[in-house]
């Protein structure tokens, strides 16, 4: 089958959340070979990744040297973290698919992802990136054109757009890759927002597109049978963190829609991720699946986490 699998950013940052370069390559290195089963099971691989950690550390040096240089726009620092955790992730897969005796060619893709200009959240950002300042840090950032609101006690955060995916500009680079044999790394996270103007010219903004919309996204495009969300958690669940939590195995479409609908799952954490799985089936994927990484071999075949197949045609013999 052809599998996409995507990777959340904490997946390539140390159990402590630790975004030193080395404890991403173990992070890193430890995903790959979970990916590399994949492979070696006989499925068409591709990976996709989020970049929250890495992104907040570029984040960082701006605010540290916006007196000396001017700060980086996302949509530069989205470039700079596909381009870094690409070859991070080749490297890492070269060798995980080589011990499984399964070798293959390996590409990563700086991959782009057209958005609405007009899109809401352009207007009104709501999505925080980066760490909490104070006023007087924040307002030099403001002074950059840069969006930040008062957190309370906190301190300031930043607020970006996180505009909806509409267009994936470099897949059929990745189909030719994949159709040619080669593991494909593409639209880490979420892709590089570009607009296309009225005379048609695409550029670059600033903004945060999620990643698991995108992964849906990435999927259909590239006719996926099985779109499987990596997290750190085995399955989704209800009535989380009271005493009702329980965790949901396999579940129809329109019952995972009621219980999104219902408010169930958090907009920052499992919300996305719910949403996903519900396009992609939705759209015609076979089987969408959340789990933890170290189920991803069996999570292909449905045997575990939370698991949404597409309902099966009544007309169908």
């Amino acid at each position: 089958m052809r599998v996409l699998l995507a990777l959340g950013g904490n997946a390539m940052t140390g159990p402590d959340g630790s975004a030193t370069p080395d404890a991403q390559i173990t992070a890193v290195t430890d995903a790959m070979a979970a990916a590399a089963r994949l492979v070696a099971a006989g499925h068409e691989l591709v990976v996709t990744h989020g970049n929250g950690p890495q992104v907040g550390n570029l984040l960082v040096k701006n605010e540290l040297a916006a007196h000396v240089v001017p700060p980086v726009p996302l949509d530069w620092c989205g470039a700079q973290t596909q381009g870094t955790l690409g070859f991070t992730i080749l490297d890492a897969l070269d060798v995980a698919l080589a011990r499984l005796g399964a070798a293959r060619p390996v590409a990563a893709l700086v991959s782009r992802v057209l958005v609405d200009a007009d899109d809401p959240g352009f207007t009104d950002p709501t999505k925080p990136v980066g760490r909490y300042l104070g006023r007087e840090d924040a307002q030099r950032m403001v002074e950059h054109g840069q969006v930040w609101e008062d957190r309370g006690e906190k301190g300031w955060r930043r607020l970006v757009a996180s505009p909806e995916p509409r267009e994936l500009l470099d897949v059929a680079a990745a189909r030719a890759l994949l159709d040619a044999g080669h593991v494909v790394v593409a639209a880490g996270g979420g892709g590089i927002p570009v607009v296309r103007d009225d005379d048609g010219t695409l550029r670059g903004v600033e903004a945060v597109v999620d990643k698991d919309l995108t992964a849906a996204l990435l999927a259909r495009e590239l006719g996926a049978d099985v779109l499987v969300i990596a997290t750190d958690v085995d399955h989704v669940s209800t009535g989380y963190g009271t005493d009702d939590e329980r965790a949901l195995g396999r579940v129809d479409v329109a019952g995972l829609r009621a219980l999104a609908d219902a408010g169930e799952f958090g907009s920052g954490s499992m919300g996305p991720k719910v949403e996903a799985v519900l396009r992609f089936v939705a759209g015609g994927g076979r089987r969408g699946v959340v789990t933890s990484l170290r189920h991803i071999t069996d999570a292909v075949d449905g045997g575990v986490g939370t698991v949404v197949e597409r309902d099966p045609d009544p007309a169908a013999p």
